[in-house]
C-alpha cells in the first residue's frame, strides 16, 4: 500500500477550499472543476527547494532523478549544508558520489568506522562540525586523516559508544590540525594523558566545551591548563584523583558548568570547586558517595543538579523570572522573546549532558531510582525531547525507551514510569517526533513507542492518538532501522486484540509481509519482529486471512526454511502455528501445508538447539495435523521420527515445550497408520512419562496422545509394557484437568474391552503366560479407576429423580452436572464412535456406564462436532443399542441414565436437521 496523501487545502480568503488529493492547476478564468495536468517544472525554484527541505537525503535523491531542472536544483547548496550518513550504507564509493554536492557541508553525522574511512572522500573542507556513533574500531590513523583534512572543523563529538581504539596520539592531531575548534566530547578513551591535553591547550585558544566521558583515566593538572574552557564534562570517568582536581580546575577563568556525574566524586571536592567565582552549574547525577551524604547541600549559590535536588528548580535558579512553574523551565526558556547568548550556552550544553547522562543511567539501570524516575526522570527526558538540537532529541527518546524497560529477556516493563511519560503528554511528544522526516528521530521515537506500548493502557493511548497509521507507515521505511522499530511498535501493540483489527486497516498486515521480503537476508532484527507481529495478527481469524492473502503464509515459509537466526526461526514457526490454529473458519491450515517445503522446514526445527524454537515448531505441526492432508503429509516429511525424539529429549524442558510435543503426536496419531508408526518408533514411553507432568496442559495432551494410540490393540499392549496403567490410573484420579482424567479414563477403556487380549496371546506360551498374569492385575486397577471416574459425576438424587421420571428437566440436572466444556472440542471418527456404540454391549457394567458417559459428552448440543457425531451414530445403529442399555435390568444406573440422555441428544439433533430440510 502507498503511503497515504494528505488532503491538499488552498485558501481563498477565509474560506477553505478542498482540492482533490491528485496534481491540479488551474488556468486563468477556469474554474475548479476543471481538471488539467500539472507542469512541476513550471514550480517556482523557492518552492522546489522548500519541498526538498522536508524530504529525507534518499527521497531528495530520487526526486532528482525526475528532470534536469530539479536534478540542479537538487544540489542547491543550501540542502547540503548538513548530512546525516547513520541510516545509510557509506563506503568510499557512496561518499565519491556525494561529493560533488557537498563542497559546502558544514554539518556531518556519521556511524561506524567503515564511514569514518569513507567521508574523507567527502571532500568537504569547510566542514565545523562532526557527530559519529559506533566508534570503537575508529582507529588514530583515520581520525587523524579525518582532523588534517577538514582544518575548520569547530566541533567533533564521537559516542557515546566507547572509542576504544583512540588514544593520546590522535588528540594531539586534533589539536594541532584544528586551531578553530570549539568543541571536543570523546567517549570511553583509554588514557588522556597531559601531552594531548596540553596540545589543545596551546593550539585550540577558542576550546570552550571538553567531553571526556566514560574515560578510564584523565590527566587533571593538564585539562586545569586549558585556561578557555567554560563546559567541562568527565561524566562516567574513572580514577579521577578528586585533589587534584579541587586545587586545579577551581582556579580556572572561565569554568562555567560541570559535569561529574555517574563519578566517585564526593562532597569535599564539590564544595572546594564551588568557591570558583565562574562556576554556575554543577551535575552530578548518580553519585553514589554524594549521595550517601544526606547532611551535604549546595551553599556556595551555585546550581546543583542530582538525584536527589529539585533539578527543575535548580534549572530554574539560573534565570532571574521566567516561570511561575518550574516544570516548564525549557519550554519557557525556549519561548523567551529576548535571548541571552551566554544562559542560552549554558542551556544548550546542559540539554546535551542531562539527556547523555540520564540515557546512561537507564541503561544501567541502578536500584533505587524509582522515585526519581517517577518524580522528574520521565519529565526531564520528555522535556529534552523537544529541544532544538536533534542528537539531545534522540537521546532524550532513547532514553525514554529504556527506562521503563526492567527485564530485556521477557519484554517486561515498569507501568508506573510507563504510565508517567503517558500523564506528562509523552505519548503525543514521541508520536510528533516518528513524524519527522529525520529518520534518527524516526528510529528512536519509535523504539520509545514500542517498548512503552507493552502497558495495555499507554498501547491504547498509542492508537488513540494515531499512532497505528505512524507506524504502519515507518514500516514502509526504506531505512532498516527505522523500519525494524516501527514493527516492533506494531509487535507489541498487536497483543491487545482490539488493536489487531486496526493494524490489519493501516495496511500494518502488508507492511511487515513486505518487510521479510525486503529484508530477508542482513535483517535479522527486523526480520524477528516483523514476524513476531504477523504471529500476533495470525492469532485473530480475519487477520490471519489478511496475512495469507497479501502472500505471508510464503514470507514465514521462507524465513522458517532459509533463516538462521533463533529468535526469527522462533516467531516464524509461531505464526504459522497461528494461521493453522483456525479450524474450518479458513483455509489457512491446507494453505500453509500447501506451500513448498513448509513442512519440511517445520520438522526440522522441532530439532534446533534453542527450547522455543523446538517448542513453536511442534506447536505448529500440533494445529497443522488437524487437516487430513497435511497429517499424512507431515509422517512423510519425517514428523513422527522427529516428534517421538522431541517428546522423549523434552523430559525436564519447559510445560510449553512437553505440551506442544505431546499435542503433536496427539494429532498425527488420529491417522491409525500415524498411531502405529509413533508405537513402534518408541513413542509411547515419553507419553507415558509426560503424563506424569505437574502441568495440567501437559497431562491433556499426554492423555490424548495415549487415548489415540490406546485404539491400536499393539500399541495399548505397549502401554501396560512401559508402565502406562498406573500412570493413566494416577492421571485419572488426581489431575487437576477434568479433561485429563476424561481421556484417561477412555484410554484405559479402549485398553480393556476385550481387543488386547487377543493381541497379548501372540508369541511363546512363557511370554503370554507372564503377559496374561500382569494384565488381569491391571485390568482390575482400570476398571477400578474408570468406575470411580464416572462416580465423581454421579449423584445419587440426582439420578434417582432422573430413573423415576425421565423427565427432560431432571435429565437436563443429569447432562449439566457430567458435561465437561472442553470434550465438546473432540473429534471422533466412525471407527471410535462404533467403538463406543459396541462397548455398550459389553458384559463390564463399568465400561458400559463409560461408554454411555462419553457418547453423552461427544453428543450435547452446542458442541463444536455434536451434529458429526450424531451421524456416525446412527450409521453405526446407536439408537438401539442405547435403547437397550437404557432399559437393560442389570445395567448400572449411571449407564441407564446416561444412555437416556444420549438418546434425547439424538432425538434433539434429528429434529433440528429436518427442520432444516
Amino acid at each position: 500500500m502507498s503511503r497515504r496523501v494528505r488532503r491538499k487545502v488552498a485558501r481563498k480568503g477565509k474560506d477553505k477550499v478542498v482540492l482533490p488529493s491528485y496534481p491540479e492547476l488551474e488556468d486563468e478564468g477556469s474554474s475548479l472543476d476543471q481538471k488539467v495536468v500539472v507542469d512541476w517544472t513550471r514550480l517556482p525554484d523557492d518552492t522546489v527547494i522548500q519541498l526538498f527541505t522536508c524530504l529525507n537525503y534518499r527521497d531528495r535523491a530520487s526526486l532528482s532523478s525526475t528532470c534536469r531542472t530539479w536534478r540542479v536544483l537538487g544540489i542547491s547548496p543550501c540542502l547540503w549544508q548538513s548530512l546525516d550518513l547513520r541510516p545509510h550504507k557509506c563506503d568510499a564509493t557512496t561518499t565519491a558520489s556525494l561529493a560533488s554536492r557537498c563542497v559546502n557541508l558544514q554539518k556531518l553525522r556519521f556511524r561506524g568506522a567503515e564511514s569514518a574511512d569513507a567521508i574523507i572522500s567527502l571532500k568537504a573542507r569547510g566542514l565545523r562540525e562532526i557527530s559519529g556513533d559506533y566508534c570503537r574500531k575508529i582507529s588514530d590513523a583515520t581520525l587523524s586523516v579525518i582532523a588534517a583534512r577538514h582544518e575548520a572543523l569547530e566541533s567533533l563529538q564521537l559516542g557515546p559508544d566507547f572509542c576504544e581504539r583512540i588514544t593520546s596520539d590522535a588528540i594531539k592531531a586534533i589539536a594541532i590540525c584544528c586551531p578553530k575548534l570549539r568543541k571536543l566530547r570523546l567517549s570511553g578513551i583509554r588514557d588522556v594523558d597531559g601531552e594531548a591535553i596540553n596540545a589543545l591547550a596551546k593550539h585550540c585558544r577558542n576550546l570552550t566545551d571538553i567531553g571526556f566521558i566514560d574515560c578510564l583515566n584523565v590527566d587533571e593538572i593538564a585539562l586545569g591548563n586549558v585556561l578557555s574552557v567554560q563546559f567541562l564534562s568527565v561524566a562516567g570517568t574513572t580514577n579521577m584523583k578528586w585533589v587534584l582536581v579541587s586545587q586545579h580546575w577551581g582556579k580556572l577563568p572561565n569554568l562555567t558548568g560541570l559535569d561529574v556525574s555517574r563519578t566517585d566524586v564526593v562532597p569535599t571536592v564539590l564544595r572546594l570547586l564551588s568557591s570558583s567565582r565562574s562556576l554556575k552549574v554543577l551535575c552530578a547525577l548518580n553519585c553514589p558517595a554524594l549521595e550517601e551524604d544526606s547532611s551535604f547541600s549546595n551553599n556556595k549559590g551555585k546550581s546543583l543538579l542530582a538525584l536527589f535536588t529539585d533539578i527543575f528548580k535548580g534549572l530554574a535558579s539560573l534565570f532571574v523570572d521566567i516561570s511561575k512553574q518550574e516544570r516548564n523551565i525549557f519550554s519557557d526558556w525556549r519561548n523567551l522573546k529576548k535571548k541571552d547568548k551566554n544562559l542560552d550556552e549554558i542551556m544548550n550544553w546542559l540539554e546535551w549532558i542531562l539527556s547523555h547522562s540520564l540515557l546512561r543511567i537507564a541503561e544501567s539501570n541502578p536500584q533505587g531510582l524509582d522515585n526519581f524516575w517517577l518524580s522528574q526522570g520521565a519529565a526531564l527526558l520528555l522535556s529534552l525531547m523537544q529541544s532544538s538540537q536533534e542528537d539531545v532529541q534522540e537521546r532524550a527518546a532513547t532514553g525514554l525507551a529504556t527506562f521503563v524497560v526492567i527485564d530485556d529477556e521477557n519484554a517486561s516493563i515498569d507501568g508506573g514510569r510507563a504510565e508517567a511519560v503517558m500523564k506528562d503528554g509523552g505519548i503525543c511528544l514521541l508520536l510528533n517526533l516518528a513524524r519527522s522526516w529525520r529518520e534518527g528521530l524516526q528510529s528512536e521515537a519509535a523504539k520509545a513507542i514500542a517498548n512503552l506500548s507493552v502497558n495495555a493502557n499507554v498501547a491504547k493511548a498509542v492508537a488513540e492518538e494515531g499512532g497505528i497509521n505512524i507506524l504502519a507507515n515507518l514500516a514502509r521505511s526504506m531505512n532498516r532501522l527505522v523500519a525494524e522499530e516501527a514493527a516492533g511498535g506494531l509487535w507489541n501493540l498487536s497483543v491487545g486484540e482490539e488493536h489487531k483489527g486496526a493494524i490489519a486497516e493501516a495496511g500494518g498486515v502488508k507492511a511487515l509481509v513486505d518487510l521479510i521480503f525486503k529484508w530477508s537476508t542482513g535483517g535479522d532484527g527486523v526480520l524477528e519482529r516483523a514476524a513476531g507481529a504477523l504471529a500476533n495478527l495470525a492469532a485473530d481469524d480475519k487477520c490471519s486471512m489478511e496475512v495469507a492473502v497479501v502472500g505471508g503464509v510464503h514470507a514465514l515459509v521462507m524465513l522458517a526454511r532459509n533463516c538462521k537466526f533463533e529468535g526469527v526461526q522462533e516467531q516464524a514457526a509461531r505464526a504459522l502455528a497461528n494461521l493453522a490454529a483456525h479450524g474450518d473458519s479458513n483455509s489457512n491450515n491446507a494453505a500453509v501445508g500447501r506451500e513448498t517445503g513448509a513442512l519440511e522446514a517445520l520438522v526440522q526445527l522441532t530439532r534446533s538447539p534453542h527450547e522455543g524454537v523446538r517448542q513453536e515448531a511442534a506447536g505448529a505441526l500440533w494445529n497443522l495435523s488437524f487437516d487430513d492432508r497435511n497429517r499424512e503429509a507431515i509422517a512423510a516429511a519425517g514428523g513422527v521420527e522427529a516428534l517421538v525424539a522431541l517428546a522423549h529429549s523434552c523430559s525436564n524442558a519447559s510445560p510449553g515445550l512437553q505440551e506442544r510435543a505431546a499435542g503433536a503426536l496427539w494429532g498425527l496419531s488420529v491417522s491409525e497408520a500415524n498411531s502405529i508408526a509413533i508405537g513402534r518408533e518408541g513413542g509411547v514411553a515419553p507419553l507415558i512419562a509426560l503424563s506424569r507432568s505437574e502441568c495440567e496442559d501437559v497431562h491433556e495432551t499426554a492423555a490424548g496422545a495415549l487415548w489415540n494410540l490406546a485404539f491400536n490393540p499393539g500399541n495399548a499392549f505397549r502401554i501396560v509394557e512401559e508402565g502406562g496403567v498406573p500412570a493413566l490410573v494416577h492421571l485419572c484420579s488426581l489431575s487437576a484437568s477434568k479433561m485429563a482424567r476424561f481421556m484417561a479414563a477412555l484410554a484405559l477403556a479402549y485398553m480393556f474391552d476385550g481387543r488386547m487380549d487377543e493381541f497379548a496371546l501372540i508369541g511363546t506360551s512363557s511370554e503370554s503366560t507372564s503377559k496374561s498374569v500382569s494384565l488381569d492385575g491391571a485390568r482390575r486397577m482400570a476398571l477400578k479407576r474408570i468406575e470411580a471416574f464416572v462416580l465423581t459425576f454421579s449423584d445419587p438424587q440426582t439420578f434417582a429423580a432422573a430413573a423415576a421420571s425421565s423427565a427432560p428437566a431432571s435429565l437436563s440436572q443429569v447432562t449439566e452436572s457430567a458435561r465437561i466444556p472442553e470434550a465438546g472440542h473432540l473429534r471422533c471418527s466412525g471407527a471410535e464412535i462404533g467403538r463406543f456404540v459396541t462397548m455398550l454391549r459389553n458384559p463390564s457394567s463399568i465400561l458400559k456406564a463409560c461408554a454411555a458417559f462419553a457418547l453423552l459428552q461427544f453428543t450435547i448440543p452446542g458442541g463444536r462436532h455434536a451434529v458429526h457425531h450424531v451421524t456416525l451414530m446412527q450409521n453405526a445403529g446407536a439408537p438401539r443399542v442405547l435403547r437397550a442399555a437404557a432399559a437393560a435390568a442389570n445395567a448400572p444406573l449411571e449407564a441407564k441414565i446416561f444412555a437416556k440422555i444420549v438418546l434425547r441428544n439424538l432425538e434433539h439433533h434429528q429434529t433440528e436437521l429436518n427442520s432444516k430440510e
